[in-house]
């Protein structure tokens, strides 16, 4: 049972932090930020576009809805704004027999979104002050939600994305969640690795049943309260990720909203956890300080080494700005369980992001990757950030496929073409922003033709700004 009187004294010492925050954040200079303007600019109206114009031909096998989520504050505070924080949005293009019946763009009515626009707060549970919910939507136990790491509880949607509902995976998860869980394509488990800003020494591996029902909950002890923003699993591991960016009080009582900071007194390590095991179970293997947003995959090979492949950063947060120390690269970390030592090895020095496979590969081995260029300036208007990579792992080969001038392409997820598709027989789709013209594209690439035009484009008149991730619902095709 909770202690009462460290239970109040908790409640004291968080509400003081809060004023003590509140009070500086007045404080901090209010200057333009980067990612409130230009191509980050939030969308200030829901809309419903019924129709839409289509370019080339839609491939007949594509039934059902592209969905994207992303931070787009209702009325955001320029000095407090971070680029992962703010209300979140949630966009769907609908794709049935070759046409675009729609689009429809919706904020998660969280409280504080809910109250700004003047409606009523989208039912269900909450899970502390902060509801938000920004970063990822993903299909588990058939149904679409909305997912956020370190915080609320997951927000369930309706396939038109008109309902939503806080829902804690009906009632059975009990604390934070991810917004990067990873499906087990052999059995069906969404595996997640779980952190939240007020407990500092431990994240929670939870697996989230085919039914969508939570079926184990695990803490795994770390120090300092470390930010981790993705995972991995492979037929024998779930892998956890415990790297030098942690919980900064000394940012949170600043008046920073984004309270995670690099901590480089914090020792970088993976961790190996059987995908049964407990916290004792966990192999750390220490690697060098680095951080790492987003892993591609992760397989061992055969009963040895667990391989896994990230997008890895040298740094990150360690000023008090809001964009990237530096850029990210392409890495194969080769983990030894025996050794409990990671050899790092660069695949790819260009700086690239949002990594993705061909998700019927998870925690097997995979030979493609697909990811996103990121300016090599670093530039927050992602200014020169126009091309996709294909990486063929096999070979080292590297195709490009360039969107051209004035275009801004996010997150591209694979879909297959057929259940018994091979690897890459399939379709890239995303959202590429034309710059120039404010507009936006669902593009649609043929993979293995990966630098030939698009076979399909569905043009949208407004610019959806770059979010974070997004992924294919496929529907039941109509019966004849």
């Amino acid at each position: 049972m909770p202690n009462p009187l460290r239970s109040a004294l908790r409640a004291v010492v968080e509400n003081g932090v809060q004023l003590v925050s509140a009070f500086n954040r007045r404080r901090l200079p209010r200057t333009d930020q980067p990612f409130l303007v230009g191509i980050h600019a939030p969308m200030r109206a829901e809309l419903t576009l019924e129709n839409l114009p289509v370019t080339g031909s839609i491939p007949p096998g594509l039934h059902g809805r592209y969905l994207r989520m992303g931070a787009n504050p209702v009325d955001p505070d320029p000095a407090a704004r971070h680029w992962f924080l703010g209300d979140g949005m949630v966009h769907g293009v609908a794709i049935e027999n070759g046409t675009a019946p729609w689009y429809r763009n919706r904020w998660i009515r969280s409280r504080l979104a809910a109250s700004a626009l003047g409606r009523p707060a989208a039912p269900g549970p909450r899970r502390g002050r902060n509801d938000t919910v920004n970063t990822n939507v993903v299909e588990i136990g058939g149904r679409p939600f909305a997912l956020v790491e370190a915080g609320s509880f997951p927000v369930e949607l309706s396939a038109d994305l008109e309902q939503q509902r806080y829902n804690p995976f009906d009632g059975t998860l009990g604390g934070s969640f991810t917004g990067h869980p990873h499906r087990d394509p052999l059995t069906g488990e969404h595996h997640a690795v779980a952190y939240d800003g007020n407990v500092w020494d431990a994240v929670r591996h939870v697996v989230v049943s085919d039914a969508g029902r939570v079926v184990r909950d695990v803490p795994v002890a770390v120090e300092h309260g470390p930010c981790i923003h993705d995972c991995a699993f492979t037929a024998r591991f779930a892998v956890v990720l415990d790297l030098p960016v942690t919980f900064s009080m000394r940012a949170v009582l600043a008046g920073h909203e984004f309270p995670f900071r690099w901590n480089p007194s914090h020792r970088a390590r993976v961790g190996l956890l059987p995908r049964r095991g407990e916290d004792a179970d966990v192999i750390w293997c220490e690697v060098e300080p680095c951080f790492v947003f987003h892993v591609a995959n992760a397989f061992d090979d055969g009963d040895g080494p667990v391989v896994l492949d990230v997008v890895a950063y040298p740094t990150m947060f360690a000023t008090d700005g809001s964009g990237l120390d530096a850029l990210g690269r392409l890495e194969r970390w080769t983990i030894d369980p025996t050794t409990r030592r990671v050899d790092r090895r660069v695949l790819d020095a260009t700086p690239q992001e949002f990594p993705r496979i061909d998700e019927r590969r998870f925690g097997r081995r995979h030979r493609y990757a697909y990811t996103v260029a990121v300016p090599p300036d670093g530039n927050t208007q992602l200014r020169g950030a126009s091309r996709l990579y294909k990486h063929d792992l096999e070979t080292g080969h590297r195709a490009v496929h360039e969107f051209g001038d004035d275009r801004v392409p996010g997150e591209f997820v694979f879909v297959p073409a057929h259940g018994e598709a091979g690897e890459d027989e399939g379709w890239l789709l995303g959202l590429v922003i034309d710059t120039a013209n404010d507009s936006t594209e669902l593009a649609i690439l043929d993979a293995r033709r990966f630098e030939a035009a698009p076979v399909a484009t569905i043009r949208l008149p407004h610019r959806i700004p770059p979010g974070f991730h997004g992924n294919w619902f496929p529907a039941a095709r109509p019966e004849p």
